[in-house]
């Protein structure tokens, strides 16, 4: 049986490459998925480590510039530590944002990771941190040093004068010199700039003060005997670690953070190979059809029925290891790729080998083997049942009332509990209802490819005159073609129904979402700019007062996060300027006057008024950030706005207690709205600074909507497998269908039918099949992309269901171009057959 299997499979290869094809591709996914994350931890790991290598332990504080509560590692405190037995070096570091300007004056890096760090020279004049390639490290106060790639970008060279910009104005250094880092910021797309120490220490804490420190061990002593000397003398807002401890931390927060990545792959892999299961068992299905004069004569000279399921069985596992072997090597090269397309993202894999670990090829080789042999399980145990005394009939054979009541029954009971479970879980909000949600999409998807069949016949008929109508006979066949197998039609439309059921959710769920933050930024904003660091970190003050000053500014406001502890309870506040906060932003008020706040009182937003019981004129007893305790009056409650926090404080209340400059946000109001010429006045006004951006409403919009529509993007990129794969099984399905029906094409032919007309007789039953799966698919996209937007609309106050209706004609426009180009061999194999010969064909 063995043998025979071998043998069916050397003689159908031509009508089993899709199956090949299809489960080539999903093991491709899987295993690239597996090698890339493999690798990619691989690499961060041994960099991570690299980073400890010479550090025996680290030390970490808390400091930070704005609260001197919080002391840091002073320099007499980093001398005891270097006084210690056992200390080789003890390094402090200090470290914040800095971004470089290329020679366009556009900054070089994504803004989050561009920092900025002390050079800090031990005894042989050097920084081990840092190996330069070029110059030597800055030892004075006008000298920087760049890593490799940003002085690369930028087209500097030592000697140069660079423009950097921190959180304050923009200044001027001379390069002294490059230098190569294992920085996990560089490698994220990112910049590093060394300042000699003392600048770095005034530009990001205080003078003699070091934020974190790294103490290396002299020869022969040990990580947790230093450790145990230097914890005594930290202060108590200090931490300490062995290098060791902090590398195996690093490795497991890396490990932590690529299982996302890895699940999310991996999902999208087993929705290809679902969609592959179809295309699998219609091909085994017709070719046990084919061959049921061979299987009923096996059965006649003796071979039992458990033989001949095997047979078709070990068929199934051949191609599926010769599938999954190519898949495996596809999957290499895919892995790679990926690992190549991080840095159009910015982003850069540290160097490295590629990881192929036994488990990768042991998952990718059994997923491969596994669904295969499973999708052949049915098309075998079919096969098992064919009599000895079969002669041609097929093994389709006219289903009994019995079964097809029972396939019916269990369908609609399937898809009744999970249309339910699906109204469920949208009634309740969050995670929870998602879950629900999707336990009863995975179960409806289950129930509606079990009645996939029994809808085929009712939805084409309704098509069939139109298509006898337009297209004659070739219509009118090819309509009684598409459900003439339903099994087989149902197998095929499922594919496509599954991958269109996703594609349409993702959709519908997108535009909503995107619609919602569009509506959220244009009715709650009036500004015509909002003015932010590009590192997402705070604003200095000297930037507000810049902006006070620019020409063509009517209303100016920072958004200042600041908060107010009334009882025990802590509220969000925003710092705003009284008298323009109304002009930049849409503020309907419900009681009081938003003008109150230029008399010292507060507005806040109607949720935290009612929580709390609050209401217009009440004195409030509050605590400031330097906990002195005071009184604010409730001058107006006013309807929530997305873009503010809930209570609004005049700024000058908030400088007068200390408050710590917070300002994230800087709006404003330009005469003549937003034009260049204001544009360009606010970066005349900032100094050319290239870490603050300028963004007008259009800008803001795309901020906020431009996540969504990268998640979207992505998604798409990622289901295109399975769409792909969905294909095939048309192709598959027509290809097979044609050589079944040779006898019939060769009679049409003789009777009239041109080829002409047999082309387009083929390609009308492929457009039939994939209209009709892509409309199943539709509905139920549709269906789940209202549920899940019901479990977010609550904590989306702009939420309102949209359905794309222009994506989904291009949907269902795109369904019936696929099944054209399906077609195209298909029907070219049909109109080239011989009549004569066909009419023959048994």
């Amino acid at each position: 049986m063995f043998r025979t299997a071998l043998r069916n499979v050397l003689a159908h290869k031509a009508r089993l490459l899709m199956t090949v094809l299809a489960v080539m591709l999903g093991v491709a996914f899987v295993s690239g998925t597996l090698v890339f994350t493999d690798t990619l931890g691989n690499a961060l790991r041994n960099q991570s480590a690299k980073s400890y290598d010479d550090v025996a332990v680290a030390v970490t504080s808390y400091a930070d510039q704005r609260d001197e509560k919080t002391p840091g590692i002073t320099a007499a405190t980093l001398k005891k530590i270097q006084g210690l037995d056992g200390v080789d070096t003890a390094t402090g570091r200090v470290s914040g944002f800095a971004g470089v300007a290329d020679p366009d004056g556009k900054l070089i890096g994504n803004g989050w990771s561009n920092t900025g760090g002390n050079y800090s020279p031990g005894k042989n004049g050097k920084d081990s941190a840092y190996t330069f390639v070029d110059g030597t490290g800055p030892v004075a106060a006008d000298r920087i040093a760049l890593d490799q790639e940003t002085a690369r970008r930028g087209e500097y060279h030592v000697g140069d004068r660079v423009r950097v910009a921190t959180n304050g104005p923009v200044k001027e250094y001379t390069l002294s010199g490059v230098f190569t880092t294992e920085d996990g910021a560089v490698n994220a797309g990112g910049s590093l700039v060394l300042f000699d120490t003392e600048v770095a220490q005034k530009l990001y804490l205080r003078p003699g003060v070091f934020r974190d420190a790294n103490v290396s061990a002299a020869p022969g002593v040990s990580a947790e005997k230093l450790l145990a000397g230097v914890k005594p003398l930290l202060p108590k807002d200090a931490q300490a670690k062995t290098g060791q401890a902090l590398a195996d931390d690093q490795a497991k927060r890396i490990e932590d953070g690529l299982s996302g990545l890895n699940g999310m792959l991996l999902a999208f892999a087993g929705i290809a190979l679902f969609v592959g299961v179809f295309l699998i068992a219609n091909t085994f299905t017709m070719l046990v059809a084919q061959r049921t004069k061979e299987l009923a004569l096996m059965r006649a000279v003796g071979a039992s029925r458990r033989q001949v399921k095997r047979s078709v069985l070990l068929e199934a596992a051949v191609v599926g290891l010769i599938a999954s072997v190519i898949g495996f090597a596809l999957g290499l090269g895919l892995a790679t790729g990926l690992r190549s397309a991080m840095g159009l993202f910015g982003g850069k894999i540290p160097a490295g080998p590629l990881i192929i670990s036994p488990t990768a090829v042991i998952a990718a080789l059994a997923v491969g083997v596994l669904i295969t042999v499973l999708a052949a399980w049915l098309p075998a145990r079919r096969a098992a049942k064919i009599p000895p005394v079969a002669a041609m009939s097929s093994v389709h054979a006219t289903a009994t009332v019995k079964s097809l009541v029972l396939r019916n029954s269990i369908g609609a009971v399937l898809t009744l509990l999970g249309g339910a479970a699906i109204v469920a879980g949208a009634a309740k909000s969050g995670s929870t209802g998602r879950t629900v949600i999707a336990v009863g999409a995975f179960l409806t998807l289950i129930g509606v490819i079990v009645l996939i069949p029994l809808l085929s016949r009712p939805v084409i008929a309704l098509v069939r005159p139109l298509l006898k109508r337009l297209f004659g006979v070739s219509g009118k066949l090819a309509a009684q073609n598409a459900v003439r197998n339903p099994r087989r039609t149902g197998a095929t439309a499922s594919a496509l129904a599954i991958g269109l059921t996703l594609v349409t959710g993702i959709s519908v769920l997108g535009v909503t979402l995107g619609q919602a933050v569009d509506r959220m930024t244009t009715d709650n904003i009036k500004a015509d700019y909002m003015v932010t660091m590009a590192s997402g970190g705070p604003l200095d003050e000297s930037a507000l007062t810049a902006l006070q000053k620019a020409d063509g500014v009517s209303a100016i406001s920072p958004q200042q996060a600041t908060s107010l502890r009334v009882k025990e309870d802590y509220h969000s506040a925003s710092a705003v300027t009284p008298g323009d906060v109304q002009k930049l932003f849409a503020l309907t008020t419900l009681s009081g006057s938003i003008d109150a706040l230029d008399k010292g009182e507060i507005a806040v937003d109607e949720k935290t008024a009612k929580s709390n019981g609050w209401k217009t004129g009440d004195t409030l007893r509050v605590k400031f950030d330097d906990d002195k305790m005071g009184e604010l009056k409730v001058g107006a409650v006013f309807e929530g706005n997305e873009m503010l926090s809930p209570v609004l404080v005049p700024k000058n209340v908030t400088d007068a207690h200390g408050s710590m400059s917070d300002i994230r946000e800087i709006w404003l109001k330009m005469d003549g709205g937003a034009t260049k010429a204001n544009e360009q006045a606010l970066v005349k006004a900032l100094g050319d600074n290239p870490a603050m951006s300028i963004m007008d409403r259009q800008d803001i919009r795309d901020m906020f909507g431009g996540s969504v529509n990268l998640a979207m993007n992505i998604m798409y990129g990622l289901l295109a497998m399975a769409l792909i794969i969905a294909v095939l099984g048309v192709i598959n399905t027509l290809a097979m269908s044609v050589f079944e029906r040779q006898q019939e094409i060769g009679m049409l032919r003789a009777i009239g039918l041109d080829r002409r007309r047999v082309k387009r007789m083929i390609r009308l039953e492929a457009v039939v099949i994939s209209l009709f799966g892509a409309v199943v698919g539709v509905v139920l996209g549709m269906f789940l992309g209202w549920a899940i937007g019901q479990t977010l609309s609550s904590d989306i106050p702009e939420y309102a269901l949209v359905i794309p209706w222009d994506r989904i004609a291009v949907f269902l426009v795109l369904a019936g171009v696929v099944g054209v180009l399906a077609a195209l061999w298909p029907a070219r194999s049909a109109a080239k057959l011989n009549m004569l010969t066909a009419i023959k064909t048994e």
